[in-house]
């Protein structure tokens, strides 16, 4: 690969959305470039400034908003239980002055100005839960609105796509949880990842959980994550592809305790291929505890500090 196609996949392969045999590829490079490496970084820099992000709407804002949009749809008819002015009857006000010259774009403007004002709240407030009957799943449901289209007779099609969040509950050993764990291990909240992340280390034994708490070590941005997923794979210490990723950790791992933790493991199993990487770690350590790590794991190996 070079490093104009790395840059191309770099934000594709840190949501892990490569297919395996090209992120192997991928990842191959990246142990030998420095400079992709650093765009990975700048990609995990800018994840986290992103998960940093939010955003607080009005108080009120999606109640007038959906009582606003609902009276449009039926054609326009004014609230009886409205005794001032809301959000929505003050912006067409504004609009309906700033086009009062364009009388016929006044209508579909307005209705488009509508929707996006209901849809941005949408996004910015959770919708409560449903009433469910006892013992049925506890449901909530959020709409994306995907397509508007106004009419001559003031009206508005809307078409969008229904999300139903469900509550379900089951062992370990379910096919069904272990999926759905799997996929929270990717999701945006932290908290969400370090816990799915801990329930998986029970089953590190399968393949799909291996390769989860192996691209969680490798990429995800929250130490916590990193920390559980390396709990994880202690029992594996000694599969090859593990100590492929752990190599590459201990040299681009931001945090100390991950790397500490990862030389704990990398010398558990005893391995000649990995002096040279101890090697290259302690002449770039800049953690004295870390670095004094690397050195005893050395002096142990018969090896020396230093490269020749």
């Amino acid at each position: 690969m070079t490093c104009d196609s790395v840059s191309k996949l770099i934000p594709l392969y840190f949501y892990g959305e490569l297919p395996p045999d090209e992120e192997d590829r991928l990842e191959e490079h990246l142990h030998e470039c420095a400079q992709c490496t650093q765009s990975l970084e700048r990609q995990r820099q800018l994840a986290a400034a992103l998960d940093r992000r939010r955003a607080e709407a009005p108080q009120f804002l999606l109640e007038d908003c959906r009582a606003d949009l609902m009276a449009a749809i039926q054609g326009g008819a004014p609230r009886a239980d409205r005794k001032v002015k809301g959000p929505w009857t003050l912006f067409l006000e504004a609009i309906g002055s700033s086009f009062s010259g364009l009388d016929r774009f006044r209508q579909p403007v307005g209705a488009v100005a509508l929707v996006a004002l209901g849809f941005l709240a949408a996004r910015f407030t959770v919708s409560g839960p449903s009433q469910a009957a006892p013992g049925a799943p506890s449901d909530e449901v959020f709409a994306t609105v995907r397509d508007v289209k106004p009419d001559s007779a003031g009206r508005v099609q809307i078409a969008y796509d229904e999300t139903r969040r469900r509550t379900v509950t089951g062992s370990m050993t379910d096919q069904g949880i272990q999926k759905l764990l799997l996929a929270a291990a990717r999701e945006e909240n932290p908290a969400v990842r370090v816990e799915s992340v801990g329930l998986l280390q029970r089953q590190a034994g399968s393949g799909e959980v291996r390769d989860a708490l192996i691209n969680a070590l490798a990429h995800d941005v929250n130490v916590g994550v990193r920390l559980r997923a390396l709990e994880g794979l202690k029992p594996l210490a000694a599969d090859p592809e593990v100590r492929k990723t752990l190599a590459h950790v201990l040299l681009t791992d931001d945090s100390p305790a991950v790397r500490t933790m990862v030389v704990d493991l990398l010398v558990q199993h005893r391995d000649d291929a990995m002096v040279g990487v101890l090697q290259n770690a302690v002449q770039r350590e800049d953690n004295s505890s870390v670095r004094l790590k690397v050195e005893k794991a050395l002096k142990d190996m018969n090896a020396s500090i230093g490269t020749f």
